[in-house]
């Protein structure tokens, strides 16, 4: 594209005077007129002759491929090479985001040297998922400013925007690898596993049931068994997206708090040797993932994190965990965020669940809601603060009602506040490692 400038204009804008003077003295308006206005347009037309070629520019565009917290900014740079016609002086260049991102500035200018230029923007995250660049508009003047030249390019680059987890690795390392009392670390491998590990010399306030006898009578010293706890166990994080999850608390939606919740425990799970996977439902089946293993697969994690997109539909608990069932070949740990408003809606997700119990370890993870929690103990200073303390205090009864029931049902119970759920939940899985109930 080519269009004149503000200076074209405003040179054919002051000249006007000067032609109309001219045309009135020679006694013909018009023809002077039009003959300034070609003059002009000419000039343009050259304008944009000499300058740099549309065809012949390369742009690169160097972005992040991961951008972690929404609100955080990182930096995105693109590089400008005019090939071929006289290079300007300066280029200007926008650029076009989806609604994950934001472009801070709106449109950048830099000075063009030995016909390179760099021009440098920031990115910043606006709510969790997939980001993308779709394209660059790049436009320059020629060597007299009076044309300018435009070029759209389609550069179309994801960016995935995770949760933040900026401090989930130390807290992890914390939480499972804290130092002994003589600054010797405790091994959380060795506990009440079904994995032989070693036989160890008998010594008080060990188990007597962990002693070997026939070992013992052969090395004539008691030695009792060591075991360790069994390692590559499949761990889900199964995350409900429907409405009440995506429902803000505290600034953030609780499907946010939860992604936030269940990476820390995925890292930690990695650390101990286990695999995990990631999936996530609302009226049906959105994001699965085979279980990844290692350390080094947890960015791999976070990019399947990115996937789970908010959602307005109501949860098809009975379709969302038959499907995950139908996925499963052995037995896993399931570890389930969700979220329900009253028993009506828990009967919904209790058969499904009781069926998952019956094979594998489920753990249930619900957040204190604190909001409710106030409205039922707050004092009352006039009639309507009555009923809502009423009301809130029956939602928390069959809430309890509820937890209950699944607690029968052998399933493990995780409630704790926002600030605290990633902690709970390391201190739960690891306590299930201990006691082999993976």
């Amino acid at each position: 594209m080519i269009y004149p400038t503000a200076r074209a204009i405003a040179l054919a804008a002051l000249g006007a005077p000067v032609a109309l003077a001219a045309g009135l003295y020679a006694g013909g308006v018009w023809p002077v007129a039009a003959g300034w206005g070609a003059l002009i347009a000419g000039l343009v037309v050259v304008d944009a002759g000499l300058g740099a070629s549309r065809r012949r520019l390369e742009v690169e565009v160097d972005a992040p491929r991961v951008l972690s917290a929404a609100g955080r900014t990182a930096g995105m740079v693109v590089h400008l090479l005019f090939r071929r016609g006289l290079a300007p002086g300066r280029a200007e260049v926008a650029v076009s985001a989806n609604d994950r991102l934001a472009v801070l500035p709106d449109r950048r200018v830099g000075r063009v040297e030995k016909r390179t230029a760099t021009l440098a923007l920031r990115l910043r995250a606006v709510r969790r998922g997939e980001g993308r660049i779709d394209r660059l508009w790049v436009r320059w003047t020629g060597p007299l400013g009076l044309a300018f030249k435009q070029r759209t390019v389609e550069a179309p680059q994801t960016i995935a925007v995770i949760p933040d987890v900026a401090g989930a690795k130390e807290e992890a390392i914390r939480l499972f690898s804290r130092d002994a009392a003589h600054g010797q670390k405790i091994e959380f491998d060795r506990g009440e596993g079904s994995e032989f590990q070693a036989l160890k010399e008998f010594e008080a306030g060990m188990d007597p049931r962990s002693i070997d006898w026939k070992q013992s009578a052969r090395h004539r010293q008691l030695l009792s068994k060591e075991y360790r706890t069994e390692r590559n166990h499949p761990v889900y994080l199964v995350l409900d997206t429907g409405r009440l999850m995506c429902e803000p608390v505290e600034g953030a939606p609780k499907i946010d708090r939860a992604l936030n919740a269940g990476l820390l425990l995925g890292y930690a799970c990695l650390r101990m040797g286990d695999r995990v996977g990631l999936f996530a439902f609302d009226a049906k089946p959105r994001v699965s993932s085979r279980p990844v293993s290692g350390v080094r697969a947890f960015p791999a994690l976070q990019a399947v994190a990115t996937r789970v997109d908010y959602s307005t539909e109501e949860t098809n608990f009975a379709l969302g965990l038959t499907s995950l069932s139908s996925e499963l070949d052995r037995r896993a740990l399931l570890v389930v965020f969700t979220d329900f408003a009253d028993q009506v809606a828990a009967e919904l997700m209790m058969e499904p669940l009781t069926r998952l119990a019956k094979r594998h370890q489920v753990m249930f993870v619900v957040f204190r809601d604190q909001e409710l929690e106030d409205t039922a103990r707050a004092e009352p200073l006039e009639p309507d603060d009555v009923s809502r303390a009423v009301v809130a205090g029956a939602l928390l009864r069959e809430r309890q009602t509820v937890l209950t029931r699944l607690r029968r049902l052998g399933v493990e119970i995780v409630e704790a506040p926002l600030e605290r759920a990633g902690a709970a939940l390391i201190a739960r899985y690891l306590d299930l490692k201990r006691r082999d109930r993976l």
